[in-house]
Order: structure tokens, then C-alpha cells, then sequence
């Protein structure tokens, strides 16, 4: 009987133990080349990513980033892959890091930064295979302790917005694992094919009160306001021709 009881007591545990599913990060390493070493560098990194890094889960994906204070660097970005998973990355064992150390880095200045992003499924939109092409990057800088108001006060009345109103928009929202100063906490990415798209309509505001009800857009201006101390924007292309993949995404591995 006592090990009925105790069965009983701890299957809540076990069921929830069974369920639990690693989340899905992406390793993004943004990149500075020394003046006038661009043509080296990008024939390095392109070797180094087809032969270290094709299709699964250590791909690599490098974007060029075309607007702001970081236009001209390059964006390195590994995954989508569990945490656990890193512990078995290409290493030195494999002449993974011999190679990126001797052909890679004599090209790079020592203005790097890393981050670790956890993929949201559920704030996120990959209903369909789509092909890489180029990115919108909105990152918010949100202020401590409001974590959990952002994520319920914004981003899923954000997400509930594109999904009723914009349910073709392949978007994907990503929190950053480890703590920084720099004010990347969270980034939502809007992926799209031509330039046109960034000419298209701002219905935001209207989308935003047909779906939450009249005078909600003024509630969400100020729920932004109680949680983030500010966010900015890059437009990223997708560089195939440095990249250790084609660039197909296939919704069955973002869900």
C-alpha cells in the first residue's frame, strides 16, 4: 500500500518529467573583419562551414548585417540545437578548431560577441518550409524584473496579432540565455523575401485594436513602456555562399 501511495504522490512528477522537452537555442557569433582581408575571410569561412558544419544540428548560417551600428560585420549563427548538444560540437579533436584558428581568425579583429537565443515555438510562426533570404531583427532591451509582464503584456498580444491577422508572416520570437549589458534580451524576427516588404503599409495600430478591442493599442503603448528600456532594429541577408547549408528551414523543426 505505502508504495501505491507514493506511486500516486510522485506520478504528477514523473508525467511532467516525461513531457519536458530541452528547448532549442541558436548560437549567434557576430563577427568584425580587418579592413581590406573580406575576400580571405569570406573564402575561409565558406570552406570552414561546408566542411565543419552542414545540414544538422551544428549548421552554420552567415548573414551579412546591412543597417545600423553593426552594418559591414557578419552574423555566425549555429543550430537550432539542445544545450546538451553543444557538449558534442566539431572541437579540436576533429580539426575543427585548428582550422577556424588558422585560417578564420587571422582575418577577424577582436571585436566579437556572442549570444545563446532560446527559441519560443509557441510565440513563433514556421508553418510552412521556407528558404532564407533576408531578416528583420527587432531586439529589446527590457527592464529588470519585468521579464514575465513583457512576455504576457506584448509579445503574446503581438504574436496573437500575426497570427489573426498576418497568419502567413513567418516570424520566430527568441529570449537570450545569458544575461549582457547591451540590451539584447529579447528579439523577434520577421523572415521575408524582397526588399518590398519593408515598403508594405504599417497597419500595426489598426490590426492591433480589431484584434484586442478599441483603445487597446494606448494600453500596449504603455505596457511597452513599463517593461522595456528600448529596442532597436537591423535588416540581416542570408549569405549562402559562406553558409554550410542551403538554407531551406523546415517547419517540422521548428515545432
Amino acid at each position: 500500500m505505502k508504495r501505491v501511495l507514493l506511486t500516486l504522490l510522485l506520478l504528477p512528477f514523473l508525467v511532467s518529467a516525461q513531457d519536458y522537452q530541452e528547448p532549442l537555442v541558436f548560437q549567434n557569433v557576430m563577427l568584425s573583419v580587418m579592413p581590406g582581408h573580406t575576400e580571405a575571410f569570406e573564402k575561409a569561412v565558406a570552406a570552414h562551414n561546408k566542411k565543419f558544419h552542414p545540414a544538422g544540428p551544428y549548421q552554420a548560417i552567415v548573414y551579412s548585417i546591412n543597417s545600423g551600428k553593426n552594418a559591414g560585420k557578419y552574423m555566425w549563427n549555429m543550430g537550432p540545437l539542445p544545450w546538451s548538444a553543444l557538449d558534442g560540437r566539431p572541437t579540436s579533436d576533429d580539426g575543427h578548431d585548428g582550422d577556424w584558428d588558422a585560417n578564420v581568425v587571422p582575418h577577424l579583429t577582436g571585436d566579437v560577441d556572442v549570444n545563446y537565443w532560446k527559441f519560443h515555438p509557441e510565440l513563433s510562426n514556421f508553418s510552412k518550409d521556407f528558404t532564407l533570404k533576408n531578416l528583420s531583427v527587432f531586439m529589446v532591451d527590457v527592464k529588470r524584473f519585468k521579464d514575465m509582464d513583457f512576455m504576457n503584456n506584448v509579445v503574446k498580444k503581438v504574436h496573437e496579432l500575426y497570427a489573426k491577422k498576418m497568419p502567413d508572416q513567418i516570424h520566430g520570437a527568441y529570449t537570450n540565455e545569458l544575461g549582457n549589458e547591451e540590451g539584447l534580451d529579447f528579439a523577434w524576427v520577421d523572415f521575408f523575401d524582397t526588399m518590398a516588404w519593408m515598403g508594405k503599409e504599417d497597419k500595426f495600430p489598426q490590426y492591433f485594436e480589431e484584434v484586442h478591442g478599441a483603445g487597446s493599442f494606448q494600453k500596449f503603448l504603455k505596457d511597452v513602456e513599463a517593461t522595456t528600456n528600448g529596442q532597436k532594429s537591423e535588416i540581416w541577408s542570408f549569405r549562402k555562399d559562406l553558409s554550410g547549408t542551403d538554407g531551406t528551414v523546415e517547419a517540422a523543426s521548428r515545432q
